[in-house]
């Protein structure tokens, strides 16, 4: 206990700092009141995390204010974003009367009952009361489509004892209610929700201030060599993988309160892609990179190769999406060269190349040997079962079981297509591919006649870009899960936003209301 004591204190000295400097930056894009209540609610649920014992307990503290704040707050999509990783995703099962559990509770879950689907209903009633159309489009469909393919197909867990569970009608209940709760809520409400360019922005501003606060901690974590989070995780649950500590090259991979180092990475990647258009907005050059430089050293700490790859992608995207793309790209390039060159001559440089396969790097070579076997494997299940996968997919792998117990399936659209087959994977990228297409449409439309809102656009492009780059690499879970639907809504608000005109004057002309004026 005094450690997890000794945590807290070192999380808000730090969170004290991030807020009042990220302050003035944060009310250029929302409100003060808003700010405040969030900025609150953040202290107070770390401060429960870390001093209440049980998570049951946590609920009594964390329901009544998450629903509290978050109906007071003028956009719930901002106050989602900054409280998505307040906490690490601990899942607790509820227990239940004649089945084994209902499903885990997490903070996602949490968030998505107290602060999501109120949200949901306020949409609703909004829209019955306006008369407004359902807008039920393409990407609603594809995505529909995508979860009642996973919910009819039925993947039992892999458990290391082989044992194989069979499925039954209360499975396929629970399987549609959480994909509803975890995935259709969430895109459902950041696509319709956002009804403004503001309403973005903040939700933008907002994701972009959660990472200010854990990038300086993820530092921390690696330079003290302590993960900051762990006891609290450990003494809610004891699953195997909790609380473990992973080296590379003999340094700390810190995950602060988002559950792994490559989610870490992910979300300091996205934040960077929401910074090159927000920064833009921001007059003073030391406010202006600032966050860049806060956002570049949580990168380097989380030491991990596909979120510097994809912050990379997000960059190049961005400037590609932008007006004279090719001379945008020359300069990135050499920028880039630059950075690089400077980081590479560094004492960082010899880490960082030990551990890039292009540059023969002799860190986690078993890493690199285990991604190719299981590519080959996986190759084999998807020409074995092309259409619909194989659902035993894991049990015929049990040769890739790691040495932590896991078959670590580190390909996102591999994963898809091996369990779910290329209908699957097809409805799965018909979602997003076109919310780029239409959101790309949008921009080009745009660049003459609202630069900014071009500009706004090209964010969301560049880290969808990114995001696709950086699932290549890794298993869809905690935040890339999580803001790939986000962005996917995002997307779709800023394209209803761009195709629809703006509404026309309704003021009378000038002789008409002289017309209507009194007679003297």
């Amino acid at each position: 206990m005094t450690a997890n004591l000794k945590a807290l204190i070192v999380v808000l000295a730090f969170a004290a700092l991030i807020f009042r400097l990220a302050k003035p930056l944060a009310l250029k894009f929302g409100s003060e009141s808003d700010f405040t209540r969030r900025r609150n609610t953040w202290l107070i649920l770390t401060v429960a995390g870390f001093v209440i014992p049980n998570f049951w307990l946590f609920t009594l503290i964390a329901v009544p204010t998450l629903t509290f704040a978050g109906r007071k707050d003028t956009n719930p999509i901002a106050f989602y974003l900054l409280l998505l990783h307040v906490i690490p995703a601990v899942g607790i099962d509820i227990p239940a009367i004649g089945v084994n559990q209902l499903f885990e509770l997490d903070i996602y879950r949490l968030l998505a009952f107290c602060v999501l689907i109120p949200t949901a209903w306020q949409v609703r009633r909004q829209r019955q009361a306006a008369a407004t159309p359902s807008a039920f489009g393409v990407m609603d469909l594809a995505l529909l489509a995508y979860g009642a393919l996973t919910i009819a197909l039925y993947v039992p867990p892999d458990l290391p004892n082989h044992v194989i569970l069979s499925d039954s009608f209360t499975n396929v209940l629970r399987r549609a209610f959480l994909f509803l709760v975890d995935t259709y809520v969430l895109y459902f409400v950041v696509s319709r929700r956002c009804a403004s360019r503001g309403d973005i922005v903040e939700a933008l501003a907002a994701f972009c201030l959660s990472c200010a606060l854990i990038a300086p901690l993820a530092v921390f974590e690696t330079l003290k060599g302590w993960l900051l989070y762990t006891e609290l995780t450990t003494r809610w649950t004891s699953g195997p993988l909790l609380g473990f500590y992973l080296l590379r090259a003999g340094s700390l991979r810190p995950q602060v309160s988002t559950g792994n180092p490559l989610a870490l990475g992910y979300m300091l990647a996205i934040a960077f892609g929401f910074w090159l258009y927000l920064g833009e907005r921001v007059g003073n050059a030391r406010m202006r990179l600032a966050p860049l430089l806060v956002y570049g050293l949580g990168l380097l700490a989380a030491y991990a190769r596909g979120p510097w790859i994809g912050a990379v992608s997000i960059y190049g995207a961005f400037v590609a999406s932008r007006p004279r793309a090719w001379t945008g790209l020359f300069k990135a390039l050499v920028l880039t060269t630059i950075i690089l060159g400077a980081v590479l001559v560094s004492p960082l440089g010899d880490r960082i190349t030990n551990i890039l396969p292009f540059t023969r790097g002799s860190v986690d070579t078993g890493n690199v040997i285990y991604r190719e076997h299981l590519a080959q494997r996986s190759l084999e299940l998807i020409r074995q079962h092309p259409f619909f996968g194989d659902q035993l997919a894991l049990q015929k792998m049990q040769n890739l079981r790691q040495g932590m117990g896991i078959i670590d399936l580190v390909n996102t659209y591999t994963t898809i297509a091996v369990l779910y087959g290329l209908v699957g994977l097809s409805l799965f990228m018909t979602f997003i591919i076109v919310a780029l297409y239409r959101a790309l449409s949008v921009v080009k439309r745009l660049q003459q006649p609202d630069p900014d809102f071009a500009l706004l656009g090209t964010s969301l492009i560049a880290c969808i870009v990114g995001t696709l780059v950086m699932i290549a690499g890794t298993s869809f879970i905690f935040a890339y899960e999580k803001m790939f639907y986000v962005l996917a809504g995002l997307a779709a608000a800023y394209i209803r936003l761009g195709e629809t005109p703006p509404p026309q004057s309704t003021a009378s002309p000038p002789t008409a209301r002289l017309s209507a004026l009194p007679s003297s």
